[in-house]
């Protein structure tokens, strides 16, 4: 069954992904209940994770189950079958899943997405370096940005902040606590022909009061906790075009000053970004947690105490492409102020 529809689903997906420069794509999405997967498509590889199942299971059977599945999507699409990677997805809490090395195979590639490249990860790591299910809010952020100063929070390898420098943004500062991924961040702007500064939060306060927004580059990856650099930030005056803020939904991490949980402190977050907010900027939101439910209007209210003439814009039905089709996507909102 799933040899079959994955076979189905390549000849349905590979000549929109060819037209549209696209090498990695969604090619299965727990289709078939029996088979709770979600595979990707990289190129000459297949990474995916299997779906906790809500009851309990035998280790060894199901140990055998997914060699069995990878069997198959390697025979299906005539795959090496070194190339077939399934990780286990858990429901966890606590530091941040899908930040954490799990293996050290390096299965490296690097995949084409349009007119930009992105290096990924397919062994090491939950996820792998690239949110597939975010490629059409990129290509949106990226149109916007021309002439802007933009700011991505938790930005992980910095997929919006790439494309957003290829748009013509004036400037993009990236903001995360990871060493690991603010380098493979300055991979994939290298791997695009972009210079990036690494730094930390004092550096750009700094820069800010000698007026040198910037130093020697366009582009900067920040070192640092988002709650941390949001007061930075605000106490120095900076302001920023376009903001863009795609939280995980729960994180403990030692290196941050306190724990996060979106559901509970995303008033607080998004209060932080639009204080940062210059004149007719915009402010982008995406939470793909499955437990945040709240909608546009919830969001006004949670914010008009504080900024009375905020507008929220649920662009969730705006961002699917076609391997996505049908598809749950993560919630997407553009959060403005007024005049």
């Amino acid at each position: 069954m799933l040899a079959n529809r994955l076979q189905k689903r390549f000849r349905h997906l590979r000549k929109w992904a060819r037209r549209c420069g696209i090498e990695a794509f969604r090619l299965y999405d727990r289709d078939i209940p029996e088979i709770p997967l979600a595979l990707d498509l990289y190129g000459d590889v297949i990474a995916g994770a299997l779906y906790e199942r809500p009851y309990e299971k035998d280790e060894a059977e199901e140990e055998r189950w997914l060699r069995a599945m990878g069997d198959a999507a390697a025979q299906s699409l005539s795959l090496d079958r070194n190339n077939i990677i399934i990780k286990r997805r858990e429901r966890q809490r606590g530091e941040t899943a899908q930040y954490e090395k799990i293996a050290g195979r390096g299965l490296v590639r690097d995949v084409r997405e349009g007119n930009l490249t992105f290096k990924v990860n397919l062994s090491d790591y939950l996820d792998t370096g690239l949110f597939l299910d975010r490629r059409a809010m990129r290509r949106m952020i990226g149109i916007d940005a021309k002439g802007k100063r933009v700011l991505n929070l938790f930005c992980y390898t910095a997929s919006f902040s790439l494309y957003a420098a290829a748009g013509g943004a004036l400037s993009t500062d990236s903001v995360d606590l990871s060493n690991t991924y603010l380098a493979w961040a300055r991979d994939n702007f290298a791997l695009n022909g972009f210079d990036a500064e690494v730094c930390n939060t004092l550096s750009i306060t700094k820069s800010n009061t000698n007026g040198n927004t910037h130093g020697n580059s366009s582009h900067r990856l920040i070192r640092a906790d988002v709650a941390a650099f949001l007061r930075a930030a605000a106490a120095a005056r900076l302001r920023w075009d376009s903001i863009i803020v795609d939280p995980p939904a729960f994180s403990n991490s030692t290196m941050a000053q306190t724990d996060f949980d979106l559901r509970r402190d995303y008033a607080n977050l998004l209060g932080g970004c639009l204080a940062l907010l210059a004149s007719g900027g915009k402010l982008w939101f995406s939470a793909s947690a499955r437990s945040f439910k709240t909608g546009a209007a919830e969001l006004e209210l949670a914010l008009q105490e504080r900024f009375p003439a905020v507008a929220v814009t649920d662009i969730s039905g705006t961002i699917i492409d076609e391997d996505f089709k049908g598809r749950r996507m993560p919630k997407a909102f553009v959060i403005e102020i007024k005049e």
